[in-house]
């Protein structure tokens, strides 16, 4: 594609972008196709799926008229037949084609050559894109390149007009008052009713929610020391850089000054905030406004201007927020809303305020994901339509089963989800019967459940719910809710806790585990990449001032206990582990000395996550003294699938027949070594995979303590000899799903109904 082509095509998309409504963004796309191709007729057709029928939305050059009444059923006419086949149609004579439809209200009979390309999002077809010529050829490879990547840009812009429901597309417009519902993934499960509380990032223009003025003399004041902050905050920038910058590269901060003088932007933002709009929601339009016809310039140089327009912006904003922190107080009922949600920033606000997470970012097994299963709050992620910025306070249902979210769901819904609620707590009361009783299958055989824990609510939970020791502690949590890194001391007293807490149980603490969707405030690593990057023990081995002062504070915090077992996390070669022996001797030895003290040697083991330690067991095990199986992270490896990409959360799945071959292979390789093998990830979690993976002879398993009581329940009603014949008929089949189906299929039948999610679903 040439540079002429490219910069049409980044023109189209910017106005189309800047469009305040989806009819607009299509008769845009079609007016400005017409011209960059000189073709004699553009017409966007959009599949009505309620009618099943493609709908003539926009045209440039068939009669006008024709819009919205001219319309085809699925798979009639050359439109039908490109949805139909979801590919390029290019004909040099349309009319001779078997297919050709005529509709004389559109004049297209003039029209020869015919191109259409299908307008797709996540495999679906949202509408056809179809160019017309009257002369009679076939349209070149580059125009049907030049259309695949505009349509590609449409179908974000139409599959979110169909989420958002500003409009219907179809029909009348409306807002989002209307009940809506949206897609996403499930995090962690659980129903939630409450009301919507978006949690959006400082200073960012993007996710500043709508919002009316509770008080518009209130607001006009708060944008007055906004600005008048803003200005002195610039000024003294250009007295700064007096002795720095030439006159003509100080230029930009006088530019500033005159944009923020009283009757350039805070006059509009004044009237914005005088119809009713918060300050920090009229700042949002008015910078969006001028950063779409800035973006529209021909003029290179005041394209560039863009990216200072939007940093004069976020100073404003900034400065808002300083005066209102812009986060109301949660309630019961809350429900955190936001594009992506940290760790710290969920672990920061009051737990029992919160009713259920929701983002349009994320998928199921990111970080803030596992720390919210286990506080056993209903999440979803991955919502990726989700109006956030529209949605401020209004009343919605999270159906974390189902990762559905319902926006202004009518009255029988929330009945219904009421009832819900009440089974749930109904299963929770007969869950608690498990809570004093040992895990042991009815013929006998005893199984180890461990808790996974980081917040000291997950120690409490789980010695409460009867876990015989910690099978992961997750180190990094503490070192996510300081703005630096803790010192020994401070570490130390952290351990301590967790240590004493479990004292005559084993404690396997994992070091370190930073990188991929574990970032620390202070310690940000960008990576295109960072699932395959610098993480894990390849970032403490790099620093080993930092894995030395962990390991020095887990040694203190374990004198007298003697139950500190260390798990090293993301092991990709022999050679980092000797590394690491070598380093946790030196640092065992010095302690001692230090503290006077005898200490006994922690056992060490390694996380089974990358799959080159699959094929080396027999190299690692003279090593090591124990193995644990990080299966989030090696199904993600094993599978090439992204854990935190909601695009591709439906290939994630750990009854994958890889993945449960591939455990298969090693436990029966651990024990050929007689080394002891856990699992720790959230397969083990579920009880549908935990009677697999006790079948297959897994040592220990190690979970939320939100599964505890569901896992020990399954075990205590389905007997080795059930489990080992399930585990062989699964291991035969080649489909998750139908694996997945085959063991609902046994539980339901054998009294263990409530432990298969989809029997409380609501279809809607």
């Amino acid at each position: 594609m040439s540079n002429m082509q490219l910069d049409t095509l980044r023109r189209i998309v910017q106005e189309v972008n800047a469009a305040v409504s989806l009819h607009e963004s299509l008769d845009i796309m079609v007016n400005q196709i017409s011209v960059a191709m000189d073709v004699d007729v553009c017409s966007i057709y959009l599949l009505d799926e309620r009618n099943q029928r493609y709908v003539l939305m926009a045209t440039k050059g068939l009669n006008p008229e024709s819009v919205g009444s001219v319309s085809l059923q699925v798979g009639e006419g050359l439109v039908g037949l490109v949805g139909q086949r979801e590919e390029i149609v290019n004909l040099d004579n349309a009319a001779q084609h078997e297919r050709y439809a005529y509709f004389p209200e559109t004049g297209e009979e003039i029209y020869n050559s015919f191109l259409g390309v299908p307008v797709m999002y996540r495999r679906k077809v949202m509408g056809v894109l179809v160019v017309q010529n009257v002369e009679s050829q076939d349209f070149s490879e580059a125009a049907e390149s030049f259309l695949v990547t505009l349509c590609a840009q449409l179908s974000g812009v139409i599959a979110h007009a169909h989420a958002v429901g500003n409009i219907d597309v179809f029909r009348k417009p409306s807002n989002i008052s209307n009940y809506k519902t949206f897609q996403g993934v499930s995090g962690a499960g659980g129903v939630a009713l409450g009301r919507a509380i978006i949690l959006y990032p400082a200073a960012d223009l993007s996710s500043v929610p709508e919002r009316e003025a509770e008080s518009i003399p209130d607001e006009l004041k708060l944008l007055d020391h906004a600005v008048a902050n803003v200005r002195n905050e610039i000024q003294s920038l250009d007295e700064k850089m007096q002795d720095s910058l030439m006159s003509e590269e100080r230029a930009l901060f006088s530019v500033f000054l005159r944009m923020l003088d009283e009757n350039a932007l805070p006059a509009e933002i004044k009237e914005l905030i005088r119809d009713g709009n918060w300050a920090q929601g009229a700042v949002k339009k008015v910078i969006d406004k001028h950063i779409a016809l800035f973006a529209q310039m021909e003029d290179d140089y005041l394209r560039e201007r863009v990216s200072d327009l939007k940093d004069l912006g976020r100073r404003i904003l900034a400065s808002l927020q300083e005066a209102d922190a812009g986060h109301r107080e949660l309630s019961s009922d809350s429900i955190l809303i936001g594009d992506e949600i940290s760790t710290a920033a969920l672990v920061e606000l009051p737990m029992d305020k919160i009713a259920a997470i929701v983002t349009s970012e994320g998928a199921a097994n990111s970080h803030m994901v596992i720390v919210a299963r286990a506080l056993g709050i209903p999440t979803v992620v991955g919502v990726t339509e989700l109006p956030i910025n529209t949605i401020d306070d209004v009343e919605m249902i999270v159906d974390a089963y189902q990762g559905r979210v319902f926006v202004n769901p009518p009255r029988r819904l929330r009945q219904r989800y009421k009832e819900i609620q009440k089974e749930e707590e109904q299963i929770a009361k007969d869950l608690k019967q498990y809570e004093t009783k040992e895990t042991i299958t009815p013929d006998g055989v005893p199984v180890r459940l461990f808790v996974n824990t980081g917040l000291m609510i997950d120690v409490v939970r789980g010695v409460q719910r009867g876990a015989k020791g910690v099978g992961l502690y997750r180190s990094e949590i503490p070192f996510m809710l300081r703005d630096r890194f803790p010192g020994e001391e401070e570490q130390r007293a952290i351990y301590r806790q967790q240590l004493s807490h479990f004292a005559n149980k084993p404690v396997t603490m994992r070091t370190l585990d930073i990188g991929a969707d574990k970032d620390l405030p202070y310690f940000s690593i960008d990576e295109e990449n960072s699932a395959l990057g610098w993480r894990g023990l390849r970032f403490t081995l790099d620093h080993p001032e930092i894995f030395s002062a962990q390991i020095r504070a887990m040694l203190k915090a374990s004198i007298g206990l003697n139950n500190l077992h260390i798990l090293l996390p993301m092991v990709t070669s022999v050679s980092e582990v000797e590394e690491v022996l070598y380093l946790l001797e030196r640092d065992w030895v010095a302690v001692q000395e230090e503290e006077q003290v005898k200490i006994n040697k922690p056992k060490i083991g390694i996380m089974v996550e990358v799959p080159s330690v699959l094929l080396q067991i027999d190299e690692f095990a003279p090593l090591v003294d124990f193995f644990s199986v990080g299966s989030n992270d090696l199904i993600q490896y094993l599978l090439a699938v992204d854990r935190n990409n909601p695009h591709v959360s439906s290939v994630y799945s750990h009854f994958h027949p890889a993945i449960l071959r591939a455990l298969c292979r090693l436990v029966k390789e651990c024990h050929k070594y007689e080394k002891p093998i856990s699992i720790c990830g959230e397969m083990a979690g579920d009880p549908l995979s935990a009677i697999l993976l006790m079948a297959m002879g897994f040592n220990t398993l190690s979970m939320s303590s939100s599964n505890i009581l569901r896992v020990r329940k399954a075990i205590c009603h389905v007997p080795m000899s059930d489990a080992q014949e399930l585990l062989d008929h699964v291991l035969q089949l080649n489909n998750p799903l139908l694996i997945k189906s085959w063991l609902e299929y046994y539980f339901k039948n054998h009294g263990l109904a409530d432990m298969v999610k989809t029997n409380r679903l609501v279809s809607v």
